[in-house]
């Protein structure tokens, strides 16, 4: 019964890491169809800004929920401006113009911080379930990925900016005719994603090997799982993260890690053959 608890909770901390990874990028590829392939170097960017952060004296807890996700979402805000917004209806040359802004923030960060493991200690304690013990953290990660689920929720479904965005990514046109600056919500929305993806590298930071090239083991996953969502950006990552991070969890528990990632690509691919338009184009029409 004890080791069942303690699977339970890797299972839900997985569920709950991969789904604070998605969420940004479901943002920016939900709603705004842009492929960017530098999402795994936004949560780089958002761990080494929390570390950078902590080192330097701020609380931890500010560190990983307020500077990372201010970091990454003005660099968003910076890249949207300077690169991105050229490349709207343009997908292959979005994946060109992201991949190659990938490498340009990991030789960047190489040149600076070196290609040495940085880190910060888990801010809080363990508990023990019988002769098992795990972290408090683990709960903590799942507290921060419900309550971004409520807000992007919230914000999504009942607030003007929410209405305004969803109505520009349906029909940016006749949203334009109505008053609306469609550049301006663009904007918005990117560095909001980049935001949200800067505080998933924030919180995952204590439990994570933070190098220049930690974003190649995210990027991937992150994809098939907002893929194998569907367009809906709650609904759709939500059950694709809980329903991969349980397959990951597992099959990293009876086999090793790594034959763990790779019954998780197995079990995407078959997904995706069934349901072409994702989870929540089956089952959750409608929904955001």
């Amino acid at each position: 019964m004890d080791l069942a608890a303690i699977v339970a909770l890797n299972v839900v901390n997985g569920a709950a890491s991969l789904f604070l990874l998605c969420l940004g990028l479901a943002i920016i590829f939900g709603m705004m169809r842009i492929i960017n392939l530098a999402h795994g170097e936004f949560v780089m960017l958002g761990a080494y800004a929390a570390v950078i952060a902590a080192n330097a004296g701020i609380n931890i807890w500010i560190s990983m929920l307020v500077v990372a996700p201010l970091v990454v979402g003005l660099f968003g805000l910076v890249v949207e401006r300077c690169l991105v917004r050229f490349l709207y209806g343009r997908l292959v040359d979005s994946m060109l113009a992201t991949w190659g802004l990938s490498l340009l923030i990991i030789g960047l960060t190489t040149t600076i911080f070196g290609n040495t493991m940085q880190g910060v200690p888990t801010p809080l304690g363990g508990f023990a379930i019988g002769n098992y013990r795990t972290s408090w953290y683990t709960l903590f990660l799942l507290a921060v990925a419900l309550g971004m689920m409520a807000i992007v929720y919230a914000v999504l479904r009942y607030t003007r900016f929410g209405l305004i965005a969803r109505a520009v990514m349906q029909n940016p046109d006749m949203a334009a005719v109505l008053g609306v600056n469609p550049a301006h919500i663009y904007m918005a929305t990117f560095s909001l994603g980049a935001a949200v993806t800067g505080l998933a590298g924030g919180v995952l930071a204590p439990v994570s090997g933070i190098t220049p090239v930690m974003g190649s083991a995210y990027v991937a996953k992150a994809f098939i799982t907002v893929v194998g969502g569907g367009a809906a950006i709650i609904s759709g990552t939500l059950s694709a993260s809980g329903l991969f991070g349980f397959i990951n969890q597992l099959g990293a528990y009876f086999t090793t890690p790594v034959y763990g990632e790779v019954i998780l690509f197995l079990s995407a691919i078959v997904l995706i053959r069934i349901l072409p338009q994702g989870i929540s184009g089956r089952f959750f029409k409608g929904t955001v």
